[in-house]
């Protein structure tokens, strides 16, 4: 087995990647799918090696073009969709920001009032050609602007399903400016705003959304620009259905669901694999292979693929029978482990029917008897001798600051598995024991079951009845309905300063638990209004003691990192960020 080497920001814990949760070529066979590429391939005449990679991160199915509903909005899905669609920033290897220059340039002006000039490339354009400017901009901001009335408790509806909600266009009062047809424009910020780097100000052509709406690019400009919601509705509506999947297995009209990266769309094998091909209108850098071939494969089958050649590159979970399962393939297959940004939680369901949800002793109660080390101990330190428990949700335990906030925001009340203070804290309650509470999760996943497990083992001592519920369907059906009482599932970042509060506010696009908290809603309104570091750090504080204090949830760990594929592929680099192992596959080459 050879041991991959990473770079010192990756915080690699050994030498030897949330919210939420994603064929063949356009030429290609089942047989092709199914058999080991050969490493005789010829290159193209653009570069690109007329080869096939194989690559899973996951078996949940690809959900679409648009990934950006709270419906498709996903790890899973982005990273697939992150090779077709680029734009003006990504992650590297160490989780560093970086321009991606074949896009365009991003540059702060001015700090007060904030402005940030964007250069969209001269000879940037869509897949069938279509330049990508100025329009696409003011879309994608009018994608989190416009409202369309409001809801029975007075809140406003977003006209757009966008998982943003209406964040953009409140931090953009104005909208971007710059000429139709440009190439060039600014956004002035309403209050600095931390994380300007990370705002996505290209998402989907206008063009496309224009015509399939039956109006003319001028018009919608005006619309957007005039604020014309009627307008608009056709718009929205295109937005929010015409660029999803009609059915699994059936690819977008390539007409439609547009490139502006080195690959597009190739096939799609419902419950399979969907294949990305080269981008023939990609103005940049080609593929260095044709073929991404993205398998829908559960983990727990990810070692044997790889052995067998069915996978060429995985990003498996991360366990100690994994890299042993590694290790005995050999020299054939390189290995790395790593920190990542990614951390498991359990989340309580404050919605209505959560059975813990009116009882703050009841929350605590199961605080102080879920054997947070016990997991650690018995799931996480063997692949990561270092991993502690988890004690924070903005910052992580391999980060600089992290003994900081969390001395300030928590004293670990509920780092000891506590049973007769938790049996006490539900006789508080005054309650009938004992008290069921359904712990929900995404399966197949043989650690969230272990988990589960070893929860029900510690908490039934106290006075519950932990159900294990875990569903092929939680996150397609029982998050969204509110159909658990506890939720375990991991958080991806990327080092996001503001990115929380889509979680944690009141109104949030991600608040997937009802929980609602006027002190942390004012929290994050100062933190991601100011640019003042030390500032967002006491607002850190703040949120953090408040989650605490009021039990939002209970986070348990970092996920540690295991990536391994064949040695005779170049250029796989793991990183910790969200975009994981797939960050740079158009660069992957045998």
């Amino acid at each position: 087995m050879k041991i991959g080497t990473m770079s010192k920001g990756v915080a690699l814990f050994a030498a030897a990647t949330i919210a939420l949760a994603a064929c063949t070529s356009d030429a290609g066979t089942e047989d092709e799918n199914s058999t080991s590429p050969t490493a005789d391939a010829t290159a193209t005449a653009s570069g690109t090696k007329d080869d096939t990679v194989f690559v899973s991160v996951g078996e949940d199915e690809w959900d679409g073009y648009n990934d950006l509903t709270p419906a498709t909005y996903s790890t899973y899905n982005s990273v697939i969709n992150e090779r077709v669609r680029q734009t003006f920033v990504y992650f590297d290897e160490n989780s560093a920001i970086q321009i991606n220059e074949e896009f365009g340039n991003v540059e702060l002006i001015s700090e007060d009032p904030m402005v940030v000039e964007y250069t969209i490339n001269e000879d940037a354009v869509w897949s069938d050609g279509e330049p990508i400017k100025y329009e696409d901009v003011l879309l994608t901001w009018a994608a989190q602007k416009f409202t369309d009335g409001e809801d029975a408790d007075g809140n406003p509806v977003a006209l757009f399903d966008h998982v943003g909600g209406l964040d953009y266009g409140e931090r953009v009062l104005e909208g971007p400016q710059g000429e139709a047809g440009g190439k060039s424009f600014t956004v002035e910020y309403e209050n600095p705003f931390p994380d300007y780097m990370l705002t996505t100000v290209v998402d989907f052509p206008a063009h496309i959304a224009a015509e399939q709406a039956g109006v003319s690019l001028e018009d919608l400009v005006t619309a957007i620009q005039g604020g014309d919601v009627e307008a608009l509705r056709p718009v929205a509506e295109f937005w929010n259905t015409g660029w999803l999947s009609p059915s699994a297995g059936e690819l977008p009209d390539p007409a439609i669901a547009l490139s502006s990266g080195p690959y597009t769309y190739g096939s799609w094998e419902a419950g399979q694999s969907l294949t990305l091909v080269p981008n023939e209108n990609y103005w940049g850098t080609p593929p260095a292979t044709a073929n991404l071939v993205f398998r829908f494969a559960s983990a727990d089958t990810h070692v044997q693929a790889l052995q067998n050649g069915d996978l060429n590159v995985i990003e498996p979970q991360a366990t100690i029978d994994t890299l042993d399962q590694l290790a005995a393939i050999g020299d054939a297959v390189t290995v790395g482990t790593f920190d990542t940004l990614i951390w498991e939680h359990l989340d309580f369901n404050f919605g209505e029917g959560g059975s813990l949800a009116d009882s703050l002793e009841l929350r605590e109660a199961f605080a102080l008897c879920v054997p947070r080390q016990l997991i650690v101990d018995n799931l996480i330190a063997p692949v990561n001798p270092e991993a502690q428990i988890m004690n924070a949700r903005e910052v992580f335990p391999f980060e600089a600051d992290y003994d900081t906030i969390v001395s300030a925001a928590y004293d670990g009340r509920y780092d000891t598995v506590d049973i007769e203070a938790a049996a006490a804290k539900i006789e508080e309650a005054g309650v009938d024991t004992p008290v069921q509470v359904r712990i929900g999760y995404n399966t197949p996943n043989p650690r969230r079951t272990d988990v589960a497990a070893l929860i029900k083992d510690s908490c039934d001592q106290a006075g519950f009845e932990i159900v294990d519920s875990g569903s092929s369907e939680f996150f397609s059906a029982d998050l969204p309905s509110g159909n658990f009482d506890v939720a375990m599932y991991a958080w991806s970042g990327s080092g996001q300063i503001a990115s929380g509060q889509n979680i944690y506010a009141s109104d949030g696009a991600q608040n997937y638990t009802a929980y609602a908290n006027d002190t942390v809603d004012a929290a994050w309104d100062t933190l991601t209004a100011t640019l003042d570091t030390e500032a967002q750090q006491e607002q850190t504080i703040i949120i953090e003691k408040e989650l605490w204090d009021s039990l939002f949830g209970i986070p348990l760990f970092a996920h540690p990192g295991v990536a391994a594929w064949d040695s005779t592929i170049q250029n796989v680099a793991p990183t910790a960020s969200q975009s994981a192992i797939v960050w740079n596959a158009e660069k992957w080459v045998r």
